[in-house]
């Protein structure tokens, strides 16, 4: 088995935990004394997300857009945005991509997006067919075909999603896939495009 095939296979089944000792403490943490005010409790898979601390920017490493444009994540500055890092061949992400779609559909304009990042190292000629074979017309097809976006997140597998806020500051983020169309996941995105609301 190829070291390439090898990795994809580990990759596929859950996110690979030797990763997990390198990441600095602050990756993967909850809200203290003096971060933002915190969500209320969620119900289901949200129980899940985890709150990033100390509050920081995200990674302003660039990726590929639909229209093959580089791009980084200040294009979404002003929303509040929902990025999912995933694969073709990842199985677990796989399952939630529908969910994401739907959300796309539901919440979807002025104040929220779904950014769908795909790391499949072959580009747009996998991922669109699968977008279009799966009938998933509300997701883009953005692309990190080296994985640089990704490790600047210090994401330890796939899938992972990460939620911003309109100012580009990181939230917080959920390892692994999920319900993303559920009330409980529409209750953690709407409490924060709520607050941009009230701030406009």
């Amino acid at each position: 088995m190829s070291k390439r095939v090898w990795i994809g296979s580990l990759l596929a089944l859950g996110w690979i935990g030797a990763v997990s000792a390198a990441l600095p403490p602050s990756s993967h943490a909850g809200a203290g004394p003096g971060e933002a005010a915190a969500p209320p409790a969620f119900a289901g898979e949200m129980r899940q997300f985890s709150l990033i601390k100390p509050l920081r920017p995200a990674p302003a490493e660039s990726f590929a857009a639909p229209n093959g444009a580089t791009v980084n994540l200040a294009i979404f500055k002003g929303k509040v945005v929902l990025v999912n890092f995933w694969a073709t061949w990842c199985a677990p992400c796989l399952r939630e991509m529908p969910a994401l779609d739907r959300l796309q559909a539901s919440l979807g304009g002025d104040r929220f997006q779904v950014v769908t990042i795909s790391v499949d190292r072959q580009g747009q000629s996998v991922v669109q067919p699968f977008l279009k074979r799966l009938g998933l017309g509300h997701l883009p097809a953005y692309l990190d075909t080296q994985s640089t976006l990704l490790h600047a997140f210090g994401a330890r597998g796939l899938p992972t999603s990460y939620l911003i806020d309109a100012d580009g500051t990181l939230i917080g983020f959920l390892e692994g896939p999920a319900e993303w169309d559920s009330s409980a996941a529409k209750a953690l995105i709407e409490h924060y495009t709520d607050r941009l609301s009230r701030s406009l």
